[in-house]
């Protein structure tokens, strides 16, 4: 759908969401006739999962208040392959994370439809309550823009009136306009991003005044039995128990008096968030940023207010926050193979086939892979640390993923398996960053091409040698075996000061 920067005629804006932020899918037919009743707007929430510093949201709730309509938001539960191909791990923290936002949202007065029909219920819902306008938010995935194309389709068929808004709340440039086309690489990104990033890293703008719902009334929703039902149909993957959806946990992980990453730790980010052996370092912000419970650009202003305190880390932060994690988004929109070999450049193309018959020392198979059966400790421990905890880290994620494309038949097969691992076990998968991140480490993306050798070719190598020269090996094998070992049902911050007391006692 060819993007526009336009409102819909008759439904101006109020608020102060900003155009190129908005995309109109479809126009509809603007204000109703005199003396008729304004239909509501329905935000269909899907990747950002929060009421607070939502554009979209606030977008909806602008033109809610420039027709005096009544506002609502919708959440669909996708169907199989999509969602249910999702483990318990992130459906159990999604479901939980949309039963604190539904509860938060009856204290607001603003009405929570959850359908767990899948997308195609958003029409219906629509027709239903009689609505003007339709607002989505934006992801770059396959599924996501698919249901949106057919749900789009369907209000044009079948209710035209209605108008289709789209606004990107999940980045902080819309992914649109940070850049028209495919980037190469970060270096030519970010001298995109940093000539248009003042004008969209503004503070959000107060929530519009809307009229009150007087309309069908939502469902009630037994969540327990949801939860239960809807995660015994996936697989068995155990939840984590080191972070609790929603968006209060979010701004506590952010800014909490104990243990918030920008108002305790910090300070170690640029120097120490490159060694598995510091896992506090790290910001713990990836799951929250993934299902959406907190703005990216929430952090951004609140990193920049404390840059005095700690600049170098600060300004580490954003970039990976920003340039990093937005250029995730702009491969994923622009390449529509983003997940295959196919979406790789053509020098990384070559040089993968090259090399693709190339004698391996190992071939592990995929369950050989997924169970930590190689012969490297250090792998099997990244492997572990990401099957129990639901994360790993961010080094290690490098050296894993290219030690698959070193252990199997080819890189298609290398970075199927990748894909899959990442997807199932990472709490944070099935999201932009984790394709681009099994890209970067298989394909080539966003890299240059280095000294050629066996297997990888071009592409950037990684060892055990290089790995033990840059930080205790031994000491994190360790520290994962505690992880392994270690009773559930902590509370988060049990985990965090656990893994400090490690932190600390560790020498590299």
């Amino acid at each position: 759908m060819a993007p526009s920067a336009s409102p819909s005629p008759g439904l101006a804006v109020t608020a102060p969401v900003h155009q190129a932020r908005v995309r109109v899918l479809h126009p509809g037919q603007g204000l109703p006739p005199a003396g008729a009743k304004p239909g509501p707007v329905v935000y269909w929430m899907l990747r950002d999962q929060r009421l607070a510093d939502n554009w979209a949201l606030l977008h909806a709730a602008s033109l809610a208040a420039a027709s005096a309509a009544p506002l609502a938001v919708a959440f669909s539960l996708f169907p199989k392959p999509f969602l249910l191909s999702a483990r318990r791990r992130q459906l159990g923290f999604l479901l939980r994370g949309l039963r604190r936002l539904a509860a938060d949202a009856a204290t607001r007065r603003i009405p929570f439809f959850l359908l767990t029909g899948g997308p195609m219920e958003i029409p219906a819902l629509v027709q239903r309550l009689g609505a003007s306008a339709l607002v989505a938010d934006f992801s770059p995935l396959r599924p996501v823009r698919e249901a949106l194309d057919a749900v789009v389709g369907a209000l044009c068929r079948d209710a035209a009136s209605v108008a289709v808004h789209q606004v990107d709340a999940h980045n902080v440039v819309p992914v649109w306009a940070a850049s028209g086309k495919l980037e190469y690489s970060a270096k030519t990104f970010r001298s995109k991003m940093n000539k248009v990033l003042d004008e969209y890293l503004v503070d959000f703008p107060e929530f519009a005044e809307v009229v009150p719902w007087d309309r069908d009334q939502p469902k009630d929703i037994d969540w327990d039995t949801l939860i239960d039902t809807v995660c015994s149909q996936a697989e068995d993957v155990p939840e984590i128990d080191w972070c609790e959806p929603g968006e209060a946990a979010a701004m506590e992980a952010l800014l909490g008096t104990k243990d918030g990453f920008l108002t305790e730790r910090i300070k170690s980010y640029d120097s120490d968030r490159n060694y598995p052996t510091k896992p506090t370092a790290l910001s713990g912000l990836s799951p929250y940023l993934h299902f959406g419970h907190i703005s990216a650009q929430r952090c951004a202003l609140e990193a920049k207010k404390r840059r005095h305190l700690s600049p170098k880390s600060v300004d580490a932060f954003l970039e990976e926050l920003i340039i990093r994690r937005e250029l995730a988004d702009n491969f994923c929109y622009y390449q529509p193979h983003y997940d295959s070999v196919a979406g790789a450049w053509e020098w990384a193309r070559k040089t993968l086939k090259d090399h693709a018959a190339d004698k391996r020392e190992h071939i592990y198979t995929r369950e050989q892979l997924e169970n930590a059966k190689t012969a490297d400790p250090l792998w099997n421990a990244s492997q572990l640390e990401m099957v129990h905890h639901g994360k790993m880290h961010g080094f290690m994620r490098m050296y894993w993923a290219k030690k698959i494309l070193e252990w199997t038949s080819g890189p298609e097969e290398a970075l199927s398996i990748a894909i899959y691992l990442n997807d199932k076990y990472h709490i944070d998968g099935r999201d932009p960053n984790g394709y681009v991140g099994c890209m970067w480490s298989i394909c080539g993306l966003h890299d240059q091409g280095w000294k050629e050798r066996l297997v990888f070719g071009k592409i950037r190598y990684m060892n055990y040698a290089g790995c033990k020269r840059k930080f205790n090996v031994d000491a994190y094998i360790s520290y994962v075996k505690r992880l392994v070992a270690q009773p559930k049902k902590r509370k988060p911050e049990e985990s965090l000061n656990s893994a400090a007391k490690y932190s600390k006692s560790e020498k590299d």
